[in-house]
């Protein structure tokens, strides 16, 4: 049994931060961090650590932590089918910030009943505002 042939690529976004790598990591690895720039959470950097991102109109967004790699790597799966890695990396006293959103299939519905193709549209756009937003936190 296959499952390749409906899934959809990952969004993957890339920005250079004029900030050291563990700034960026503090903005992107505790929950006030992520508060900041993306959603109110309880969050904590532990691997197997059960947390909810507060989505707005559409309620608490069950998650868990999956990797924690300080400071270059942090995961974690995002509701019932997504998952979210940010990769860190410094070049000369730069950070280079790579987001990838994964777990998208066009045959899948997300638990609000939407198709994964429509929602990961949506989605790509919203990364790109919130990578702004993201920017002007770390580099305010």
């Amino acid at each position: 049994m296959s499952n390749q042939t409906n899934t959809l690529p990952d969004i993957v976004q890339t920005v250079v931060f004029n900030a050291p790598i563990q700034k960026v990591w503090d903005a992107v690895a505790t929950s006030e961090g992520i508060a900041a720039w993306f959603m109110p959470n309880n969050f904590k950097p532990e691997a197997g650590y059960e947390f909810h991102l507060e989505a707005g109109p559409f309620g608490n967004s069950p998650c868990k932590v999956t990797d924690v790699t300080p400071p270059n790597r942090l995961s974690f799966a995002w509701g019932k089918d997504w998952s979210l890695t940010f990769e860190l990396k410094d070049v000369d006293g730069k950070t280079e910030f790579t987001l990838i959103h994964s777990g998208w299939d066009a045959d899948k519905v997300t638990e609000f009943n939407q198709p994964h193709s429509v929602v990961r549209e949506m989605m790509a756009n919203g990364w790109a505002g919130i990578a702004k937003k993201l920017t002007a936190y770390i580099e305010a």
